[in-house]
């Protein structure tokens, strides 16, 4: 009985050893063949143009190609529904933002549609904070003003959106929610639309990346008014924080965007894709192109990176909840 049960004990060691030389075998080969990169965002846009500078520092690490496939539109789930379905291999990877994971099921309740159920987080990339911008003919000379307008005559103030739901939109609610005040939302559908809207004066104001912004801020036409987050950028050392600016220092508006894959990939595989994307990231010459578009590279784990998304998912479900905003 004894040398039966020492036996089984030591031949389960060994198929785990096995497994575990099966996995780590896995891990050094990857890959061996094309990796497709897909975005749910369009060509051209910063998250597509800073992938494919990542595509090509990862083709040159890993001797094989690595293509980007756009798959935008239907508010991310064009992306997510046909990339869900690839092989769990790790030749398949998905780039979303935090709104796309973190928005999405309480923007859609009735599809009941939670994507870290179908994908596992991989790597994260970059976070990109948000200004407050208005027009150069706008009265207010501070976020102070701003705030002091729509107190005084609720719903008189806009601010517009590339689209319900969106970081600009929710945003504007949770700016609205701190400081007790009612402003109309107004969306757009396309950003470049947005922001010529109110550099016209059409909507009083909006949040924007300092990307999409850039054109129209160089141009003389907008106006920053505030940073919406904990410290001011570099980029622009001038424009204060929202705290510094007499807004509520909570309000932190941001994106966080981050590589995902079809749920189940072998965690060995997972773990050098993230490794991997981290040396790139560190890289000073890439560092350095992400920075032309004010995105800053992550270095986060995957723990911290399920944290931030956590608390962002219920800073948007109680502000979805409160506002009952519905996309279904």
């Amino acid at each position: 009985m004894f040398f039966r049960k020492r036996r089984t004990l030591m031949a389960g060691a060994l198929a785990l050893s096995c497994l575990a030389s099966t996995a780590w075998a896995q891990a050094s080969d990857y890959p061996q063949k094309t990796v497709t990169l897909y975005t749910a965002f369009s060509i051209g846009s910063g998250p597509d143009v800073v992938l494919r500078i990542l595509s090509q520092a990862l083709g040159k690490k890993w001797k094989q190609p690595v293509v980007v496939e756009n798959r935008p539109g239907g508010g991310g789930f064009i992306a997510l529904e046909a990339v869900s379905k690839r092989a769990p291999d790790g030749y398949s990877l998905l780039q979303l933002d935090s709104e796309h994971i973190a928005a999405l099921p309480h923007l859609y309740k009735t599809r009941h549609y939670f994507p870290l159920e179908k994908f596992d987080l991989v790597a994260p990339l970059f976070y990109t904070p948000f200004m407050i911008a208005v027009s150069e003919k706008s009265p207010w000379k501070n976020l102070t003003e701003l705030i002091d307008a729509a107190k005084k005559n609720p719903d008189s103030v806009t601010y517009g959106s590339w689209f319900v739901g969106s970081p600009g939109h929710l945003g504007g609610q949770w700016l609205g929610s701190l400081t007790n005040t009612k402003m109309l939302h107004i969306p757009y559908k396309e950003v470049s639309q947005l922001y010529t809207a109110v550099a016209n004066a059409e909507v009083d104001w909006a949040f924007g990346t300092i990307p999409s912004t850039r054109p129209v801020y160089d141009s003389g036409k907008l106006r920053y008014l505030a940073i919406a987050a904990p410290e001011r950028h570099s980029l622009y050392p001038d424009v204060p924080t929202v705290a510094q600016a007499g807004g509520p220092g909570e309000l932190d508006v941001n994106s966080i965007v981050s590589l995902v894959a079809p749920k189940g990939i072998p965690v060995e595989i997972r773990d050098k894709i993230h490794a991997d994307i981290s040396d790139i990231l560190r890289d000073p010459q890439v560092r350095k192109r992400f920075d032309s578009f004010a995105f800053e590279p992550l270095n986060w784990t995957l723990t911290q990176l399920r944290e931030r998304l956590d608390q962002k998912s219920a800073t948007y479900k109680d502000l979805i909840d409160s506002a009952n905003i519905s996309l279904d």
